[in-house]
């Protein structure tokens, strides 16, 4: 990935296991800039990277946001950013990514759970800024567990909180059985998406989601295939046990790679020709028909070669 280096300017904590980063650039320049629904790779150490979605304000060049659920039976990311940034610690990021674009209309449902505010939060923010009508229902174990209150507050009615363990579980179908032609924007945990995916398939709603964990899918056992790639010609074998990325990374040919996993959209290519079966959490239903474009990380051929624009 591309990447700079931030300087952890404040931190704090937002809620129960939740603690939030203002980021600057580490010469004082701007940052580049980005919309909502975007979001930043951040190096965990020995861990990698992780994806975290931009919550502050867009058109403050001097500082970033992220706010970062610490997980302890986690895969080690959230706990390295837990001990070590540090105000006036650096951090190594990349340029901001967008898979979760805010489409221009006059009626919004936000919908979301956790740690799933971080997107919504900008997004709330431009819906009020341009005067659309828009309902934010937030879900949470508790109370405590609800992050960024303070800052929702100023939308009064708007924002319905939802702490489980006082009011049960976000009433999904009711929310998008009367969402009626509001754009429909959803991040949390996976099976808070399971159900407004499904609850939107049901109202034919259509819906927007962003995860940060691949989504469980069948797919067909893996097999043999071959990539070609159009700018050089080369013809490349990807293995039951390789990914495409793995396999021309070790050939020598740079991709760019985040996650690993099908889910911030970095390693996206084109596809020239060939029959592709994604297994990404990126792509929507009318982009896979399409088939004109696939992670590499990931997805594999249905067919016995697949070209691709590289």
């Amino acid at each position: 990935m591309t990447e700079f280096a931030v300087r952890v300017q404040t931190r704090t904590d937002e809620a129960e296991g939740v603690f939030g980063l203002e980021l600057a650039a580490v010469d004082g320049a701007r940052l580049p800039v980005w919309s909502p629904g975007a979001h930043i790779d951040v190096g965990v150490g020995p861990h990698g990277v992780r994806q975290y979605s931009l919550c502050g304000d867009p058109a403050d060049s001097r500082c970033w946001r992220v706010g970062i659920l610490r997980d302890p039976a986690g895969r080690g990311g959230s706990e390295h950013l837990f001990h070590t940034a540090l105000p006036g610690s650096e951090l190594r990021v990349s340029l901001p990514r967008n898979n979760f674009e805010l489409v221009e209309g006059a009626k919004y449902v936000f919908v979301a759970g956790g740690i799933g505010i971080t997107p919504l939060l900008p997004m709330a923010a431009a819906a009020a800024a341009a005067g659309a009508e828009w309902t934010l229902y937030y879900g949470a174990r508790s109370r405590a567990h609800l992050a960024f209150t303070a800052e929702l507050a100023r939308y009064g009615g708007r924002v319905m909180l939802v702490p489980q363990d006082e009011d049960g579980l976000l009433p999904i179908e009711r929310i998008l059985g009367d969402a009626g032609d509001a754009a429909v924007y959803c991040c949390g945990p996976e099976p808070l998406l399971t159900a407004v995916e499904n609850a939107g398939t049901a109202s034919d709603v259509p819906v927007h989601l962003e995860r940060f964990a691949p989504k469980a899918l069948a797919h067909s056992e893996n097999r043999a295939f071959e990539v070609r790639l159009a700018g050089s010609g080369g013809t490349y074998r990807v293995g039951p046990g390789q990914s495409i990325a793995d396999v021309l990374e070790a050939a020598g040919i740079p991709i760019v790679t985040s996650c690993r996993e099908g889910t911030c959209g970095s390693c996206e290519t084109p596809v020239l020709s060939g029959d592709i079966e994604h297994r990404d959490s990126v792509l929507s239903e009318d982009e896979r028909e399409r088939g004109d474009t696939m992670m590499l990380c990931v997805s594999r051929a249905r067919s016995r070669v697949l070209t691709l624009d590289l």
